[in-house]
């Protein structure tokens, strides 16, 4: 199976004062952000990756940008529509402390499944045209490049967390119980009876067990042994950490 690093944007100017950006374009990443962004491409620069994929929105560019630019050799960038963020509608570019008064707030955080934004699209629809983008891309890209290939997509906080919840098998309406922060990397490997979720919401922690040691198609029965750190520190790899 190949191995997608979800990587969400880094912070914005519109996340530091507590705007819904959405779509808006223009939105960048501060100074805050664009460090995230270079700390998580660095993470990155340990493995070989396969592309990038990103949003089209210029926050995700930004991030992309900074992974591509620490890889050893050429690497394919490109742009899917499909990872951009949700299309919030009429709730887009209000504050969040404001929208927290509507009444669709309350199925926002309960039943997103059943949320359509005013102008916009639905939860659902959100989840079901980035879960369709992510395998369409890793299936490629392991037809390209072999089950061992890494690759990354880089898009938004509620994209990621959808695609998180489908491959952990979860309801829509639970997928407010994961987190994902900004430049964070989740991974995820897909295989041909399952995913597995290795990691959510990592912002720290060494990478490069990925470029020797990828995952299995089958999930070890009672847990595994693990990475083993004095193996790894004898052929010169930095044991995993996940944050």
């Amino acid at each position: 199976m190949a191995t997608v690093l979800l990587v969400r944007h880094g912070r914005t100017t519109a996340n530091a004062t507590g705007l819904l950006a959405g779509r808006t374009p223009g939105v960048s990443l501060d100074e805050h952000g664009r460090e995230q962004a270079a700390r998580t491409g660095e993470r990155i620069a340990a493995v070989p990756v396969a592309a990038v994929v990103s949003s089209p929105l210029e926050r995700c560019a930004q991030t992309a940008r900074a992974v591509v630019e620490r890889q050893t050799g050429a690497t394919p960038s490109m742009v899917e529509a499909d990872l951009t963020e949700c299309d919030y509608g009429q709730w887009q570019g209000r504050k969040l402390s404001n929208l927290a008064g509507e009444d669709l707030w309350k199925t926002v955080q309960t039943q997103p499944s059943a949320v359509v934004f005013p102008g916009g699209e639905s939860m659902a629809g959100m989840q079901a045209r980035a879960v369709a983008a992510i395998r369409r891309y890793d299936a490629a890209v392991e037809a390209e490049h072999g089950p061992g290939a890494v690759w990354v997509a880089v898009s938004h906080g509620d994209v990621i967390k959808s695609i998180l919840a489908d491959a952990l098998g979860m309801h829509l309406d639970m997928f407010q119980r994961l987190d994902v922060g900004p430049a964070s990397v989740s991974i995820v490997g897909y295989g041909s009876s399952r995913p597995r979720v290795l990691t959510v919401n990592t912002d720290a922690g060494d990478l490069s067990w990925l470029a020797t040691k990828g995952p299995s198609g089958d999930a070890p029965v009672g847990g595994g042994a693990g990475t083993d750190p004095v193996a790894d520190s004898a052929n010169g790899r930095t044991p995993r950490i996940d944050a």
